[in-house]
């Protein structure tokens, strides 16, 4: 473990059955980190990609076990505030402590903004912020009765900072995320625990937006939103881990309130 984290440190992720979450979850056990790694494992039927599965979740799980870190795993919907709190209280009597909450979970799909549904916008908000919302009320009681401090790390988006076109459900749900972070730093600084937003744009996860490449494709003037500045056009889920790895450490013990774009420089268009 790199200095200034804490052996033994307790780290919650959602959404850690694949993508992102899963690299999060492996980075932060290669430094020293037990796990509490929780996932729908189902399909969402607003999404034209499949789901993960509880056989993605228990890879995640091993891939922990083989670095010698303990884990444990829920599943769970973010969104069922009630079974996820209930399943963070029992991980956490069995690892003994929580340090690092990972609200990660999410979706998105692809329309026009007058074209979008009620499920789309209901599914899409309720993932992306209701569930982050739930995430941070289930652990911060429990990291406030533990008095150590700690970290909440939200993954937001390029669309929590900018208009993106074709998704005006996930861009109000991640500007959402963003704001309720903001007002968690200040509502948990007395507690010395920070609250800090990561904005990734695409990740190299398997899960295709094609909705979006459709919509690209009929709608070209739209295409400039999309373009980054450097000269990849996706990130790797390793890439957003080592953002989240370094905004959850002890070495970003002074960081609290800001939202860290990961997205090839797309924010600064």
């Amino acid at each position: 473990m790199r200095p200034g984290r804490p052996d033994a440190e307790v780290a919650f992720i959602t959404g850690a059955a694949r993508g992102q979450g899963r690299a999060e979850a492996v980075r932060l056990a290669a430094e020293g980190a037990d796990i509490i790694a929780l996932d729908l494992c189902e399909d969402i039927p607003t999404t034209t990609y499949a789901g993960s599965t509880p056989e993605d979740l228990e890879k995640t799980a091993e891939l922990v076990a083989d670095l010698g870190r303990r884990v444990v795993t829920i599943q769970s919907d973010t969104r069922d505030f009630k079974r996820m709190k209930e399943g963070l209280v029992s991980a956490v009597a069995e690892l003994g402590r929580l340090d690092v909450v990972i609200a990660n979970a999410g979706t998105t799909s692809g329309a026009l903004s007058w074209e979008i549904d009620d499920e789309h916008w209901d599914v899409t908000v309720g993932m992306n912020l209701t569930g982050a919302w739930h995430t941070a009320k289930a652990a911060i009681p429990i990291m406030i009765d533990q008095a150590t401090g700690g970290s909440l790390t939200f993954t937001s988006s390029v669309a929590g900072l900018r208009g993106l076109p074709f998704m005006a459900d996930y861009v109000a749900a991640k500007h959402g995320v963003t704001g309720l972070s903001k007002a968690l730093a200040n509502e948990l600084a007395p507690y010395w625990i920070r609250s800090n937003t990561v904005h990734p744009f695409g990740v190299q996860t398997g899960l295709m937006m094609t909705e979006v490449t459709d919509l690209l494709n009929e709608h070209d003037v739209y295409r400039p939103h999309f373009n980054p500045l450097l000269p990849n056009f996706i990130s790797q889920p390793e890439d957003i881990a080592a953002a989240v790895a370094w905004i959850a450490s002890d070495e970003a013990r002074h960081v609290t309130g800001i939202a860290l774009p990961v997205g090839l420089g797309r924010t600064n268009r």
